[in-house]
């Protein structure tokens, strides 16, 4: 009797399974399946080291530009210590001319400079020093060093000085206070 049970399960394993047809029609569409997914995965793959690499290639690009920054600055006193009296100079037209063609190139790569009219913003400029004036609080008097982006990328914040109110101010809250 033992050896009748094996028997039936035998018969019972070969009843459970599907036929050989069946079985290599469902392991085709596994083997499909998992293609697809394996070829949507390397197209993932691709466009995602696509844009690190831009990633990249742009960081290096605003690393390198923000070394030439202070270099524009010096280009700048230089064009301010001739004046307006010595724009005649040859070497004055020397120097706006360098200083013209590589701002005109920084400009190719995407450099813009940081406008600072108008109202303080603490993502786009650094308060360098706090002024009295008769101006509104926050309100930009002067800038102090020009602040550039590179695309979307924050090269350098443009350096301002900020108006507060003056002391006619203080007293006004001091009278109404007592």
């Amino acid at each position: 009797m033992a050896e009748e049970k094996p028997e039936k399960d035998n018969k019972n394993k070969e009843a459970d399974e599907p036929a050989p047809e069946e079985n290599e029609g469902a392991e085709v569409a596994q083997l499909k399946d998992r293609i697809l997914r394996m070829a949507a995965e390397f197209d993932n793959y691709k466009k995602r080291v696509a844009k690190d690499i831009d990633n990249s290639k742009a960081l290096g690009r605003a690393e390198a530009i923000a070394k030439l920054l202070p270099t524009i600055d010096e280009f700048e006193l230089a064009m301010e210590a001739f004046g307006t009296k010595d724009k005649d100079d040859e070497h004055m037209r020397g120097i706006a001319l360098v200083y013209s063609n590589l701002l005109s190139a920084l400009r190719g790569m995407g450099l813009r400079e940081i406008t600072s009219d108008g109202k303080f913003d603490p993502y786009r400029h650094e308060i360098v020093l706090v002024q009295e004036s008769e101006e509104q609080d926050g309100s930009i008097i002067r800038v102090v060093r020009k602040g550039y982006m590179l695309g979307e990328i924050m090269l350098r914040p443009a350096s301002v000085i900020v108006s507060r109110k003056g002391a006619t101010n203080n007293t006004e809250k001091e009278k109404k206070g007592e």
